[in-house]
């Protein structure tokens, strides 16, 4: 693995070009909350998880993190996050993007598939999107869903996660506290 080697200034400049560059394409997306939270706060929110609890301080994966959904949810092109943040960032999103011409069963089915394989960057990026959504089905649901969509989410995100073990002790951690709480076994 080859290392870019960062100035302070330079940190500061990329981290919130692409904090800008996702609030532009998000800027009109809501999150199906009750409160229709505004939908950038989830990119940041993983983000922060990263930072914050997993201790991460790889700039491409704060990169992807904040651009995670960028390609799956607006019209941002992968060659347009090639040109803006570079290779690397492009293909940790390309891994953690779903594509969305597919059932929605499908994509879930290859969520967990290709979890394993995944890079150790892109990894990271799914395990804090992963406990982001499920702290959020914790204290609300999502406009439009039940109880037992909820519940399913829980359950399928726990297939995913466990094809991503190995990746970071305390994402693992906090996610497993929650599939405990969740998810019990019966």
């Amino acid at each position: 693995m080859r290392f870019k080697f960062y100035t302070m200034t330079d940190l500061i400049y990329i981290i919130i070009k692409c904090t800008n560059f996702a609030a532009i394409k998000h800027k009109n997306q809501r999150r199906k909350d009750p409160e229709k939270t505004p939908y950038i706060n989830h990119p940041i929110g993983v983000a922060y998880i990263l930072v914050n609890e997993a201790k991460i301080t790889d700039p491409e994966v704060i990169q992807a993190a904040l651009l995670h959904d960028t390609v799956e949810d607006t019209d941002t092109t992968f060659n347009e996050i090639e040109h803006e943040f570079g290779v690397n960032v492009r293909n940790i999103v390309d891994e953690v993007t779903d594509d969305k011409t597919l059932p929605a069963a499908e994509r879930k089915r290859l969520q967990i598939v290709h979890a394993r394989d995944s890079s150790h960057q892109a990894k990271l990026v799914k395990l804090a999107d992963k406990l982001y959504n499920l702290r959020d089905l914790q204290t609300c649901v999502p406009e439009g869903w039940t109880e037992e969509r909820r519940q399913e989410y829980f359950k399928w995100a726990k297939q995913v996660v466990d094809n991503l073990r190995g990746t970071n002790d305390q994402l693992e951690a906090s996610l497993d506290a929650i599939f405990q709480k969740e998810c019990p076994v019966q």
